[in-house]
């Protein structure tokens, strides 16, 4: 049986960290009783407070670690919390009380994130260098730039009255070889600039073309941290650019050398007093700078160096100074040791021998492993007395099986250990050497040498790093190389940050932990470690029982993406899958218990329709049928309660509300005991086990499934088709409310690898672009639906954008189905998924089929298909009754075997 809600859980959790720094806590403290009232606090004696691990808040009662910075954060926040009519908000703060924690005061290094920021996101530009560009608006409320590292692109403020411009010459490369024609370079060669504003990876990009052939040809690219800042001067300033090339190229696709000079011209000499000309060209100057004074760093050291600035810049205010400081001290090591770093972070590991670590672009390994030592950034072992007992299992990974069979046979003086694999070699050594650890760490080391491992500390922070940078788990470091060799590409858009996604460093110590239960849960599940898991569950429920309903109850912004980011989602995912866990195993009264704190506690989710579907099925289960019943009616109440959970509650009120339990009919029953249209289609089985996919033979004698036997059927009547599921339309709503989905929202787009806005699957998607999204659904009822697929193809093609499938399905395919749709039931459909994408982007009919009138017109039908002993699930039918009320000809499709 699959559990509901793993798979989300797994997205949740992203790469699974190998540090926990409070797995300890999570396997061992004891568990807060969710239903307990803490006792008035008494006053405590200064002795008493250091030899306390834990304090406890005056105002919640939550308890905290003794980190005095989280502390002071978490009592600034419960202090300006608008006072409730709760228990827990009328206990009286005594002066004692009061003067046990301090007050933190307003950082003065902090940014005023009220202050508007935006970026401009470009799609990926050429491939030789960093994977994505941001060119920067100046904010209505800071007219001045500051400063910054060429990775950045700001505009660098002091620009001086005088700006010399002509005849200065500025040293760069010619990169993109790769993409030019095959011309041999040498030194001394003319060359000039050319613009290449069609580039549909840049559009800032500048070729390099050669004066000295006739025929001007294609040398290779600007790199693009300089065209950035010259395109503009050469489009709107008449700015001419020409140099020579400085030395000669070892390879035919090497980077070349050249020195460039503006030139002047009529009216580029009057542009060039401009403000804006002198800023653009100070930062061009600027870049060619910074390219001088590193030109050895590479593109991975880059990005990463890039990922902590921007982590430093955009989240100081959720670091200690101590983290600052430390996360700091990484720009000051030498590129070795960061190369080294990144290399050995990027790694499973988490031990490496030293003798194994050989990267052509690290020089000095061993200088580096000594200053990376130093910083604190890797562990290093070369005695067997600094191994610990946690150490071993993952130190014996870095053996060979040969070496572990080795080492088994010596422990157990017997041949031994042939034909086992690698963890079972290791569980039986483990075994056997317990208690024995010096001598098991000597043998160990003896074979590995010298092993070096990333620092918890180290990683721990960078984790954290990462995570404030993506936004998510799923992405790391690897975004920027798969844009780099143009595998993925994401779209223009402007980022308007207003607020933060974190308030302060409580919220996200709080994510983090929630994080690190749910990773966990899901390490438990795995390893089929049933205590293990029902101990995840009952520390997600302490902590919704706890905190929830405080902080949503308080919220103004539930029904947004910023729900998202907190620890209560977390653990509201973690107590969900752990109702499937409890029901999996017939334990329906804690289950039960444990979907009424859920409904109580989240007023504001979708999710609330499948607690209610689960509550009433799980009360009938234990023969409460009244009971059952009544949560049925009460959540249909429920403007939260939608799509399939919806339909599912309405058939069990139709079942179990008969007379006599229930005389009246609900005014629903006639919409949903609706008659769907069926057709049926015999074939001949392969197979007809309980449980397999049904498989049959086709006319021509060739193996298929129920669809591609629909699909013939279908044929046959003159219909054109696809078996595709949600996936054809949801290609079809991003490409026809592309520009609604990348309109320019605030706070919506954080980081430069987004493939659809934060509030995306959130109500307020309609709500804040409420005016634009009515104006684009106007269009498309009156029949422009096929202009804009055709734009958006045409100029976001290949690139990333959730939902759409740029290779399944063809533009023909696309056209076809959205000119043989009506635009009435384009619009409509456009709609429900801008009001719900979360709930109404799944379950889709299996086929799309269209046939032609006429040249410009058509029909277009959606059909369910069913095998044998197989019936609609309640989001299926929930789809069906709701395309039928959207205009849209719907049928069911049954296949009988003969």
């Amino acid at each position: 049986m699959v559990l509901t809600g793993r798979e989300s859980l797994i997205r949740l959790i992203g790469k699974r960290r190998r540090f926990l720094p409070n797995r300890l806590s999570i396997l061992s403290d004891p568990i807060p009783n969710p239903n307990h009232q803490p006792e008035q606090q008494q006053p405590s004696t200064p002795g008493d407070n250091l030899q306390n691990d834990a304090v406890q808040c005056p105002i919640c009662s939550l308890t905290l670690p003794s980190d005095n910075h989280r502390i002071n954060t978490h009592l600034d926040s419960c202090l300006s919390q608008p006072k409730l009519s709760g228990t827990n908000r009328k206990r009286k703060l005594t002066q004692q009380t009061l003067l046990q924690l301090n007050f933190t005061r307003p950082d003065p290094h902090v940014p005023d994130h009220t202050l508007q920021k935006c970026l401009q996101f470009t799609e990926s530009p050429i491939a030789d260098k960093d994977s994505v560009i941001i060119t920067t608006e100046s904010s209505p409320l800071s007219s001045e730039f500051t400063p910054i590292d060429t990775n950045h692109h700001d505009i660098v403020d002091n620009v001086d009255d005088k700006c010399d411009v002509f005849e200065v010459k500025l040293e760069t490369m010619i990169v993109g070889r790769r993409y030019a024609d095959q011309e041999e370079i040498c030194a001394g060669d003319k060359v000039s600039l050319l613009r290449d504003s069609q580039n549909v990876k840049d559009p800032n990009a500048i070729k390099v073309v050669s004066v000295d052939s006739g025929c001007s040809k294609f040398l290779g690219y600007l790199p693009r941290e300089l065209a950035q800042y010259l395109s503009p001067l050469i489009d709107n300033y008449d700015i001419v650019f020409q140099g020579h090339v400085t030395s000669d190229p070892k390879h035919s696709r090497d980077a070349v050398p050249i020195q460039i000079m503006c030139h002047r011209t009529p009216d580029g000499e009057s542009k060039s007093k401009d403000e804006t000309f002198k800023c653009l060209w100070k930062n061009a100057q600027h870049a060619v700078e910074s390219a001088i004074k590193n030109p050895s760093s590479v593109k991975y050291q880059l990005n990463f160096c890039l990922i902590i600035q921007e982590a430093l810049k955009n989240n100081i205010h959720l670091l200690t100074e101590d983290e600052k400081t430390y996360i700091e001290s990484f720009t000051s090591l030498s590129n070795d040791s960061q190369r080294l770093f990144i290399r050995i972070y990027t790694r499973k590991g988490p031990w490496f021998r030293m003798s194994s670590i050989s990267y052509p672009e690290i020089l000095d390994i061993q200088k580096a492993v000594k200053e990376l030592a130093e910083k604190e950034y890797i562990c290093t072992v070369e005695d067997g007395n600094q191994l610990c007992e946690s150490d071993m299992n993952d130190i014996l990974d870095v053996l060979t099986v040969s070496e572990l069979r080795e080492i088994l046979c010596f422990l157990l003086k017997k041949s031994c250990g042939h034909g086992m694999k690698k963890q079972d070699l290791i569980s039986s050594i483990l075994s056997t050497c317990a208690g024995l650890w010096p001598h098991l760490s000597k043998m160990i080391l003896d074979r590995t040498g010298f092993c070096i491992k990333i620092s918890s500390k180290a990683e721990s922070l960078i984790w954290r790093i990462e995570r404030l940078f993506f936004l998510n788990g799923e992405q790391d470091l690897s975004s920027f190389l798969l844009v780099d060799i143009g595998k993925i590409k994401y779209p223009t858009y402007t980022c308007t940050i207003l607020e933060p996604i974190f308030s302060n460093r409580m919220d996200l110590l709080a994510f983090e932990e929630a994080i690190e239960v749910a990773q966990v849960m899901d390490e438990a599940l795995d390893a089929n470690k049933t205590d293990m898991v029902l101990r995840c569950i009952k520390i997600a429920e302490s902590r919704v029982s706890a905190v929830l309903p405080i902080q949503y109850s308080t919220s103004k912004t539930v029904s947004t993406f910023h729900h998202l980011f907190t620890a209560s989602w977390v653990y509201s995912k973690v107590v969900t899958l752990g109702i499937s866990f409890l029901e999996q195993e017939r334990r329906y009264s804690d289950a039960i218990d444990l979907l009424k704190l859920l409904q109580n506690v989240f007023t504001c989710d979708v999710k609330r329709g499948y607690w209610a579907l689960r509550l009433s099925v799980d009360l009938e289960h234990l023969g409460y049928i009244d009971e059952s019943l009544q949560v049925a009616e009460n959540a249909l109440l429920d403007q939260w309660v939608r799509a399939g959970s919806r339909m599912a509650l309405q058939r069990r009120v139709l079942r179990l509300g008969k007379p006599p339990r229930r005389w009246k009919v609900p005014s629903f029953s006639k919409s949903v005991l609706r008659k769907i249209p069926e057709v049926y289609v015999q074939g001949r089985p392969l197979n007809s086990e309980l449980g397999a996919k049904n498989r049959f033979y086709n006319e021509e004698g060739n193996q298929c499934g129920v669809e591609e036997l629909a699909l013939d059927y279908y044929a046959a009547e003159g219909w054109q088709g696809v078996h595709t599921e949600s996936g054809i339309w949801l290609t079809i709503f991003g490409l026809l409310m592309w520009d609604v989905i990348y309109a320019d929202v605030p706070n919506v787009f954080h980081t430069r690898f987004q493939n659809a806005p934060l509030d995306l699957g959130t109500d307020s998607f309609y709500t804040a672009r409420a005016s634009i999204i009515e104006s684009h659904l106007q269009q498309i009822h009156e029949g422009m639906a096929e202009e804009f697929l055709i734009m958006s193809w045409e100029t976001h093609y290949g690139t990333s954008c959730r939902g759409v499938n740029w290779d399944r399905h063809s533009l023909d395919e696309l056209r076809a189905a959205v000119t043989c749709v009506r635009g009435s039931c384009l619009a409509s459909f456009c709609k429900l998924l801008c009001e719900d994408y979360r709930s109404w982007s799944s379950g889709m009919p299996d086929l799309l089929l269209w046939r032609f009138c006429g040249e410009y017109s058509g029909e277009a039908k959606l059909v369910e298909v069913k095998g044998p002993k197989d019936r609609l699930s309640e989001q299926q039918r929930a789809w069906l009754l709701m395309l039928m009320d959207c205009g849209f000809t719907i049928e069911v499709c049954k296949v009988k075997p003969l």
